[in-house]
């Protein structure tokens, strides 16, 4: 690996001070100027699939079980965040008895049960990918779901083997919008944060890349129509908008 190589727990500490310049760089006035991009991260769930119909139904599902109505408030408030901070939070509100971890277990099986009625991959995903792989630029994927889950919905699209490599939950103590998951990002790729551009599509996301000293870039759909993004360098409107590939 070239660059930033990490073999530490406590390397990750010398990386975020890097993010934290690369942020106040940004932020002190060169915001208008587009960096040279070496490679690319990507949320999962809601903004290369569109499995966050899928995981408001699991929840629907899981509070009907218990007499609860799912709301639209919860559904926005766990959006992007960790199965802890999400279970913990149902608790919290609805006085499940159980275990947070105990939701995200029966969560799970329902949310893969439900994969079975089919979900579709969000505009614009394949075009840029090739894009991407036409011109040798690293990809990874980062996403805040466990490994149970993030390995069987990349493997019903046959995608692992197009990524150089997978960040779930397992792998990091502090979910967005911490910037942990996007500084070992940086560190696999061997870049320094100002070089990866991180597609988005949660408030959370957007403000672990730009708090890692990333280029974050938020992706509308139906899901997160009146999500904030103010720290989003760009909007876009889909994967393979133009604002995306100009930076490519």
């Amino acid at each position: 690996m070239r660059g930033w190589a990490f073999e530490q727990p406590g390397d990750v500490s010398v990386l975020l001070k890097w993010a934290k310049w690369t942020v106040g760089r940004y932020d002190s006035g060169i915001k208008g100027i587009n960096p040279k991009i070496k490679a690319v991260a990507f949320d999962m769930d809601g903004l290369m699939f569109d499995t966050e119909d899928v995981y408001r139904k699991t929840s629907e599902v899981l509070f009907a079980r218990r007499g609860k109505v799912y709301t639209d408030e919860l559904f926005s408030a766990v959006m992007g965040r960790s199965a802890k901070f999400t279970y913990e939070l149902f608790k919290e509100t609805c006085g499940f008895p159980e275990t947070w971890q105990e939701l995200r277990t029966e969560s799970e099986d329902i949310f893969l049960e439900l994969l079975n009625d089919g979900f579709s991959a969000m505009p614009g995903l394949y075009e840029l990918l090739e894009y991407l792989e036409r011109r040798n630029i690293p990809k990874g994927v980062c996403t805040s779901s466990d490994l149970r889950v993030a390995s069987e919905v990349l493997r019903r699209k046959d995608m692992p083997k197009r990524f150089d490599f997978i960040l779930t939950a397992e792998d990091i103590s502090r979910a967005k919008p911490d910037p942990e998951i996007y500084l070992k990002a940086v560190a696999r790729f061997g870049i320094s944060p100002s070089e990866m551009l991180v597609l988005e599509d949660s408030t959370a996301g957007c403000q672990a890349a730009h708090n890692a000293g990333a280029f974050p870039i938020a992706v509308r759909a139906k899901h997160n129509a009146l999500s904030s993004f103010a720290e989003a360098k760009k909007v876009a409107s889909s994967l393979d908008d133009p604002q995306i590939l100009e930076l490519l």
